[in-house]
């Protein structure tokens, strides 16, 4: 764990002073594992100048090691640091999930108090004049309404040399009979709240009660929460609370090692208060003060003020202490926390305006922004945004757009890393680029281990921070989405990681996503995509492929084009000179003209190798496929769909425009001809039947034999389990038993 840290750094995060004896000591044992010299220690240690004695460290530095290993390294500290509040300037942290009303037990909303500079607050005991009686009316009316129910103890047990307070003690006075009896009675603490150990202290409840028990679920008012540590001085731990502004109705010195802050939470109910306390402990934490986790509950007892424990006073520090309210804490919490830019006034910037960053494509996206390439299954997304990255290393156009040159970071999280690799040769290879700057695109294969997108953003920064790339590419979103993809709210916190991406390395962002179940050809291209309109709105430029229906005429054509193309290669290779005299201009536009010359002038050896040509090319012809991108761009106006031919592996622009008239799948009138009627709206019935059609192909593709799962079937369809419920429903020849679906048996 401790291999990139400097432990050196890392110790200097820790203050010692608010380390126990035994982290103080593992410490030490780190150290000696990990080869560091013993002066660090030593001079670390020194900074406790309260505990801190000569000659104390080498005694035990040498004692090191004589009992074998030990599974105390280096590790160690920086796990000590981290839970000071320290990280390494290159941890980027996690990014908070969306789908919670409050943050959870683990996260806190950030960093306000560095430890390592808090200095002590002075705490002096009161003198011969304090007044316990008063202390305690002062906590009493603090926090308590006079007809509140409060609970105390005041008997205790012996726990091996520990007192413990007794399980019950009164729980049916209130605030104000209590505060009556100790004013009456004064310093006679006893006659006010009965017998009381003088070694031992005593308890009160800090929330009111409703006067039948002492449980969580006697507790009437979800009021307060008790901050509390055992393992920091005292004088650290009242000035952390003090940094934090802890809401604090009162705060009480426990006439031992700690001061106990009530602190207001003001939940309204129980589950409420869980959330808040874990809350208000994760911040604590945070921020270097290591609070018991033993207090959380409602009905918890805390020191009393006003009595005596072992010849020291239980007394009050203060009183409405930090903030008013819980509400104004959480607000001023978040204003810490608030890096946010302030308004600017237009007229200070209007003569001198920031520059625009360089686009990164020309006329579709600048660098440092964000763009998503949409489309369908065989679309090849992947290989035109691995032609994107060849583009942007050697400064060649991508798909017809000029590219600025730099280096590029692809993420592969769908193919397995031979694969492709694989595919970049080959891409190279039919682009016809020379591979000059390889050095400048990096592959980070992830393929069976990516994470979250919110869990990876921090990992591939750290990465990319190495190599500084001016583009990131992310190939494709689905293996990283958190959350529901048809949840905008839930998206655009999605979304968010890569504006993350994008600020904090100053790189633009590329990404694909599949398109939506059903005929697209009828949808404005930014409809396109899969799940919530998010993906549509938030990046600067989407670019949507959409795939073209050919007709017979024009494959045939295309057909023709291809062995045309390959018999020119050929005679040139292997043709007599002159054979363009002999096969004219017009002979060589059609496919059996051309190829009945060529025969005609090859030899045996020259035709066998024209024919295989001509078998090549009308095979590739047959393969290619043709496709429309159309763009929505912010930063540029809008340009002319862009026609494609998809000739495996790369996209080529239609260079002779035989797609500008070709519709998209789906597309056109429904009243035009008999094209038109074959495109008509699907009736109830037949919708039906897709769907039963297509529930019964995904159960089949799912049965390997070992048992097949809603979630199998929902994500091979691509929908949800409760839609897969529908749909099954509505089939009837599968049965549903919990998680697990099947085929009912024919009868």
């Amino acid at each position: 764990m401790a291999e990139g840290y400097d432990l050196a750094e890392c110790l200097g995060a820790i203050d010692p002073a608010a380390c126990s004896y035994e982290e103080w000591l593992r410490a030490g044992m780190a150290l000696h594992a990990e080869g560091m010299p013993l002066a660090l220690w030593d001079e670390w240690s020194r900074r406790d100048a309260a505990r801190y004695k000569d000659g104390e460290c080498e005694r035990k530095w040498r004692g090191f090691g004589r009992c074998g290993s030990s599974d105390v390294k280096g590790g160690t500290i920086v796990q000590m640091a981290r839970d000071a509040g320290w990280s390494p300037a290159w941890d980027m942290g996690e990014a908070i999930g969306w789908d919670v009303s409050e943050l959870p037990a683990s996260s806190a909303p950030g960093r306000i108090v560095d430890p390592t500079w808090v200095e002590s607050a002075d705490l002096v005991e009161p003198g011969a004049d304090w007044s316990g009686s008063a202390d305690l009316v002062r906590y009493l009316e603090a926090l308590f309404d006079p007809g509140e129910v409060v609970g105390y103890v005041v008997e205790a047990w012996d726990d091996e040399g520990a007192w413990k307070p007794s399980n019950k003690g009164p729980h049916t006075e209130t605030a104000g009979e209590i505060i009556e009896r100790v004013k009456k009675h004064g310093e006679d603490m006893a006659s006010s709240l009965g017998w009381n150990n003088a070694e031992a202290g005593a308890w009160i409840r800090f929330n009111p009660l409703d006067g039948k028990g002492v449980r969580n679920e006697n507790v009437a008012e979800f009021r307060y929460a008790l901050v509390e540590s055992d393992d920091m001085a005292v004088g650290r731990q009242l000035a952390i609370m003090r940094e934090l502004e802890l809401p604090a109705a009162a705060i009480v010195h426990s006439g031992g090692k700690s001061v106990h802050a009530i602190v207001r939470v003001d939940a309204a109910n129980y589950d409420e208060y869980r959330k808040r306390v874990d809350l208000l402990y994760a911040t604590c934490r945070e921020n270097g003060l290591k609070v018991d986790v033993q207090n959380k509950n409602p009905s918890r007892l805390s020191r009393m003020p006003g009595v005596t424990r072992s010849g020291r006073k239980q007394w009050l520090v203060a009183t409405d202490a930090g903030k008013a309210s819980w509400a104004e804490w959480r607000e001023w919490i978040d204003e810490q926390n608030d890096d946010l830019p302030d308004p600017e006034s237009l007229a200070d910037c209007w003569d001198a305006l920031p520059e625009l960053s360089p686009p990164l494509i020309e006329g579709v996206l600048r660098q440092g922004h964000k763009m998503m390439l949409g489309g369908p299954s065989k679309a090849g997304k992947s290989f035109a945004l691995i032609e994107l990255c060849v583009a942007i290393a050697e400064g060649v156009p991508w798909l017809g757009f000029g590219c600025a040159q730099g280096r590029v970071l692809y993420v592969n999280l769908e193919l397995d890393r031979a694969s492709c690799l694989h595919r970049f040769k080959d891409v190279y290879g039919a682009m016809g680029v020379e591979p000059a700057n390889l050095a400048s695109i990096d592959v980070w294969n992830l393929r069976g281990k990516s994470k979250p997108m919110d869990q990876l953003a921090p990992s591939l920064i750290r990465r990319a921070l190495k190599t500084r790339p001016i583009a990131v590419v992310i190939d494709p979103i689905y293996k990283v989405i958190t959350g529901d993809e048809n949840s905008a709210d839930q998206m655009a916190a999605f979304c968010n990681q890569f504006d993350r991406v994008a600020t904090e390395l100053g790189c633009a962002v590329v990404y694909c996503h599949h398109h939506s179940k059903g005929s697209q050809g009828s949808k404005r291209s930014m409809d396109r995509v899969s799940g919530s309109g998010v993906f549509a709105r938030d990046p600067d430029a989407l670019l949507d492929m959409i795939e073209l229906e050919q007709t017979d005429a024009l494959r045939q054509q295309q057909e023709d084009a291809a062995v045309c193309a390959a018999l020119e290669r050929a005679m040139a290779e292997l043709g007599p000179d002159g054979w363009r005299d002999v096969i004219g201009d017009d002979d060589r536009l059609s496919a059996k003209r051309f190829l009945e010359g060529a025969r005609a002038l090859l030899s045996r050896a020259g035709e066998r190798a024209a024919l295989d040509a001509v078998v090549a090319a009308r095979a590739a012809a047959k393969a290619r496929t043709a496709w429309r991108i159309e763009g929505t761009l912010r930063e540029f106006p809008r340009f002319d769909p862009l026609n494609l031919w998809f000739d495996y592996p790369v996209h080529r622009p239609d260079a002779t425009g035989a797609l500008s008239d070709v519709d998209p799948e789906g597309e056109g009138n429904r009243w035009a001809g008999k094209a038109g009627r074959d495109r008509r709206a699907k009736t109830s019935e037949e919708r039906k039947k897709e769907r039963r059609a297509a529930l019964e192909e995904a159960f089949s593709a799912c049965d390997t034999g070992g048992g097949v799962t809603l979630k199998d079937v929902s994500e091979f369809m691509g929908v949800t389990e409760k839609t897969v419920r529908n749909r099954v429903k509505e089939h009837g020849g599968f049965w549903i038993d919990g998680n697990s679906i099947g085929r009912k048996a024919q009868s």
